[in-house]
């Protein structure tokens, strides 16, 4: 009997554990990628997230070396992504912050960057 209860704790925990896990709208992918060099200036960014995103509660802004704001107009938000169309701009380090709400009313933010030129 005792063993069994352990096994039934045990079970239990691992199931909560995986429910609180799954219980946020973390970065799945992005394009351009974390981290990544492009060649030329991208047209927008797109994150993908693990969850569906709230619109009303969700930004995203992408800024060049200098801190000035590259990205134009408000971002879109179509189920798990959300997209922002860029400026034209030139090389150098772009920094992309994002804020999100999942449907399940779990906000995450987080930030990355990536290089544009050679």
């Amino acid at each position: 009997m005792r063993r069994s209860s352990l096994i039934g704790i045990t079970s239990l925990l691992l199931v909560l554990a995986t429910s609180a896990a799954q219980a946020h709208a973390f970065l799945d992918h992005s394009e351009p990628r974390v981290g990544n060099k492009v060649a030329g200036s991208p047209r927008n960014v797109t994150l993908w997230f693990t969850q569906k995103l709230e619109p009303a509660f969700s930004s995203l802004t992408v800024t060049n070396a200098a801190g000035e704001r590259v990205d134009r107009g408000k971002a879109r938000i179509s189920g798990n992504q959300i997209s922002i169309p860029l400026r034209e701009g030139g090389a150098g380090t772009y920094h992309v912050h994002w804020h999100v709400l999942s449907v399940d009313t779990h906000a995450t933010e987080g930030n990355f960057t990536f290089q544009v030129g050679q």
